[in-house]
């Protein structure tokens, strides 16, 4: 019974339109949809702007492609986590411990991604993991790859995560946030919200 729940699950979340929807993989082809721009701000459909963002554009990308927050602490959201390590082309080419970040708030220079051909680089991994012995479900792992030594850290007051998952986020990381992000299933448009954190989206919301 427990084999068959553990099955249940996992049949579950391939059929999630988190983990299905193309739309999800729009974003590995931004410099395409946007030929003319040269930088551009990715940010999620679940996140709140408390500050302005024109400071990300003064940043020193030092050649990078992927401004973005690091997620990891201690042996924790390491790249082990999200791909198959026992897979010797994994093995091979990654660092088991090098430190995941997070999408919702991303900063990315298109001309450094069109340098670093990061959409073929995407295009390969996909096509490599068709049958799914690399890594399972979602964009994160294919990102993790395809930005594999091309992302810059940005300061974490730039993206607080967590809010839709985490009750213990500090109000000072909040209200120090230029970005906050409801990432998690407790999104702050439902029932199951966490209540502490509703009102920083709520506010925005027009309800007439």
């Amino acid at each position: 019974k427990i084999e068959n729940a553990t099955k249940d699950t996992t049949n579950m979340k391939f059929r999630n339109p988190k983990y299905l929807s193309m739309l999800n993989h729009l974003r590995f082809y931004l410099p395409e949809m946007y030929p003319k721009l040269h930088r551009i701000l990715f940010l999620d459909d679940d996140i709140v702007v408390q500050k302005d963002l024109t400071g990300l554009w003064e940043i020193d990308m030092d050649g990078k492609v992927n401004g973005a927050v690091e997620t990891c602490f201690g042996s924790f959201h390491r790249y082990a986590q999200y791909m198959n390590f026992s897979h010797p082309l994994i093995k091979e080419k990654f660092n088991p411990k090098a430190c995941a970040w997070a999408y919702g708030m991303n900063f990315f220079d298109l001309d450094a991604w069109r340098k670093e051909g990061c959409t073929e680089q995407y295009h390969y991994w996909q096509n490599m993991n068709e049958n799914r012995t690399l890594w399972k479900l979602g964009t994160l792992p294919p990102g993790l790859i395809t930005f594999y030594s091309t992302t810059k850290p940005l300061d974490k007051s730039w993206h607080v995560l967590g809010l839709g998952y985490n009750p213990s986020i500090s109000w000072d990381e909040i209200r120090n946030a230029a970005v906050v992000h409801f990432n998690g299933n407790m999104k702050p448009w439902l029932d199951i919200a966490m209540g502490q954190f509703k009102p920083l989206w709520a506010k925005y919301v027009d309800t007439e």
